[in-house]
C-alpha cells in the first residue's frame, strides 16, 4: 500500500476535497437551511473562548446547529440546539453574526446547507444535557477553534470574532 493510500484512510476529507470529488453536489439538490449557535465566554483575563462539540457521526469539531423548528424564531432554534448538543444556556443575539455553507451527509447522499450563525454568550454550562455521551465538548481559543473546524467561512468568523465583540465588556467565567 502506498503512503498516499494510507493517508486517505486516516485523514478526514476536507470540505474542498469533498466538493472536488463531487462538484455537482452543490447543484443537484436545493440548499437546506440550518441555525447554528456560536457559543462563547470570556476568561478572567478577558480572552474569548469558543465551545466546540463533536458531530455524532464523524466526530469532527463543529458548533451546535440544527434544522428550523416549527414555531421558533431562528435565534431561538439555535439556542435550543446549543442546549441539546452542548448543555449551554445564555444570551443569544437575534440577528445572525454570519453564514457558512457545508455538505450535510444524509442517508441518500449529501445536501448543501446554509447555516445562519447566532452568537450565544454562555452563562451556564450543565453536565447533564440531551446529547451528553454522544458528543465531546471543549473550550478553545478562537484561533484553535478555527484550526479545528473544516468550513472555510466558519473559520473566518471564528478568527474575526474578537474584533467584533466589545472587548471592554466582561462576562462571568464558568
Amino acid at each position: 500500500m502506498k503512503d498516499s493510500d494510507r493517508l486517505k484512510h486516516v485523514a478526514p476529507k476536507s470540505l474542498l476535497g469533498e466538493l472536488a470529488e463531487n462538484p455537482g453536489s452543490l447543484f443537484e439538490r436545493p440548499f437546506g437551511e440550518q441555525y447554528a449557535a456560536l457559543c462563547y465566554r470570556r476568561t478572567a483575563d478577558g480572552e474569548i473562548e469558543i465551545l466546540l462539540v463533536t458531530s455524532r457521526d464523524t466526530g469532527r469539531w463543529i458548533i451546535p446547529k440544527g434544522w428550523p423548528m416549527k414555531g421558533k424564531k431562528p435565534h431561538r432554534a439555535a439556542a435550543i440546539e446549543a442546549w441539546e448538543e452542548a448543555g449551554v444556556t445564555g444570551k443569544v443575539r437575534k440577528k445572525p453574526f454570519g453564514y457558512f455553507t457545508y455538505l450535510k451527509g444524509l442517508k441518500d447522499g449529501s445536501v448543501p446547507v446554509s447555516a445562519a450563525v447566532f452568537l450565544l454568550r454562555v452563562d451556564k454550562l450543565d453536565d447533564a444535557f440531551q446529547e451528553e455521551g454522544q458528543r465531546k465538548r471543549k473550550w478553545v481559543t478562537c484561533d484553535e477553534a478555527a484550526r479545528r473546524v473544516r468550513e472555510p467561512e466558519l473559520k473566518t468568523m471564528l478568527l474575526g470574532l474578537p474584533g467584533k465583540l466589545d472587548t471592554k465588556k466582561k462576562t462571568p467565567t464558568l
